[in-house]
C-alpha cells in the first residue's frame, strides 16, 4: 500500500509541476501592456495636467521646446532665464506626478535642418540643437528625437543624405553627454515627388530608405517610427529590429499628414499587426500617443487597452 501512496504522491508532484510549467509558459506569452503616454508643449506640462494625465493612466510625455525657437532665424523666441524657469517647473511637475518624460521632440522647419547642404547653415542648425539639448539636460530624457530632413529640392537626395548622417554623428555625441539615446524619425513619403514635381519628400521616407540611412549611422543610434507617416509600418517596424526606440502612435493612410486618433476607426493601421510587430521586435517604450483629436486625456489609456485586447483576443 505504501508503494502505491508513494507512487500517486509523485505523480501528484509531477502534475503540480507540469501545470505550474504551462501556467508560466502561457502567461509569458501573453505580451505586456506598453506603457501610454502623448507629446506635448513644455508649455503644457504643469501640475494640473500632470496629475490629471496620471490619474488618467498616463505613465510617459514626450515633450516639445519648439516654442523657444524662431524656425526662421536659429535665434531663441524667450530669454534663458524663463526658459530655465519653465523647464525647471516641468521636471517637477512631471515627476511629482510620477510621469516620466521620456522623450524630447526637437525642433524642425525648413531651415532647420540637419541635413542641410550648405555647410554654414547646417553648422547654425548644429549649434541650436546643442542650445536646446542643454534645457534637455533638465528634463532627463530617455529618448532625443530628430526629423532626417525637411522637403528637398530636386536632385539633392544623395547630397543630403551625406550631410544628415554627418551631422547625426555631431549631434550624438551631445545626445550621449545628457544621457540619452539619439533617434531618427521616418518621415511621410508615399512618392518621391511633391509640389507639382518641384521638390522631394524627406529623407526616410520608405522602408528601403531607411534602412540604408540607418545603416551608415552607427548602431547606438536608434529609430522613432511614426504609425502616421507610413503605410504598414509593422513592416518598417520588422526592418528596424531591435534599433526600434521609440514611437509616434497616429492613424492614417500613408498619403498625408492624418494623426487620426487611432480608435476613431478613420484611418487604415491594422493596429494588431502593429503590436504583434512591436512585440516581435522586443520594443518595451511608451506607446507614445502623438495626435490631439480626442476628447479627453482618458480616452488615450482606454484606446491603448482596447488595442491590447484586440490583439490578445487573436492570439488566446
Amino acid at each position: 500500500m505504501s508503494t502505491i501512496i508513494r507512487y500517486l504522491k509523485k505523480r501528484l508532484l509531477w502534475a503540480g509541476l507540469l501545470s505550474c510549467f504551462y501556467s508560466q509558459v502561457q502567461s509569458a506569452a501573453v505580451p505586456a501592456q506598453l506603457r501610454t503616454g502623448y507629446n506635448t508643449s513644455i508649455a503644457n506640462v504643469n501640475e494640473a495636467t500632470m496629475n490629471a494625465a496620471k490619474a488618467a493612466g498616463i505613465e510617459a510625455i514626450e515633450v516639445s521646446l519648439s516654442l523657444y525657437v524662431d524656425k526662421m532665424t536659429y535665434e531663441l523666441t524667450t530669454n534663458e532665464t524663463d526658459i530655465l524657469k519653465q523647464v525647471n517647473a516641468a521636471k517637477k511637475a512631471a515627476d511629482a506626478a510620477g510621469v516620466e518624460i521620456w522623450s524630447v521632440h526637437m525642433p524642425f522647419s525648413q531651415k532647420i535642418d540637419i541635413s542641410l547642404a550648405n555647410e554654414d547653415a547646417r553648422k547654425q542648425v548644429i549649434a541650436l540643437h546643442k542650445k536646446i539639448l542643454e534645457y534637455c539636460r533638465i528634463l532627463q530624457p530617455k529618448i532625443i528625437l530628430f526629423h532626417p530632413s525637411w522637403h528637398l529640392k530636386l536632385d539633392q537626395r544623395e547630397v543630403r543624405k551625406a550631410s544628415m548622417v554627418k551631422s547625426a554623428i555631431e549631434l550624438n555625441k551631445a545626445v550621449q553627454s545628457i544621457g540619452a539615446t539619439m533617434v531618427i524619425e521616418n518621415m511621410l513619403g508615399p512618392n518621391l515627388l511633391l509640389d507639382n514635381g518641384k521638390m522631394e519628400r524627406p529623407l526616410c521616407r520608405t522602408v528601403e530608405e531607411t534602412l540604408e540611412i540607418m545603416g551608415r549611422l552607427p548602431q547606438e543610434i536608434g529609430s522613432a517610427i511614426d504609425m502616421n507617416h507610413i503605410k504598414h509600418p509593422e513592416a518598417l517596424i520588422l526592418a528596424m529590429g531591435s534599433r526600434l526606440k521609440s514611437v509616434h502612435v497616429a492613424d492614417g493612410d500613408g498619403e498625408e499628414e492624418r494623426h487620426y486618433f487611432p480608435c476613431s476607426g478613420e484611418g487604415q493601421n491594422n493596429w494588431t499587426a502593429i503590436l504583434a510587430a512591436l512585440d516581435k521586435v522586443g520594443y518595451t517604450g511608451p506607446f507614445m500617443f502623438e495626435t490631439n483629436k480626442y476628447k479627453q486625456v482618458s480616452d488615450v489609456k482606454e484606446c491603448y487597452d482596447t488595442l491590447y485586447q484586440n490583439y490578445i483576443n487573436t492570439i488566446k
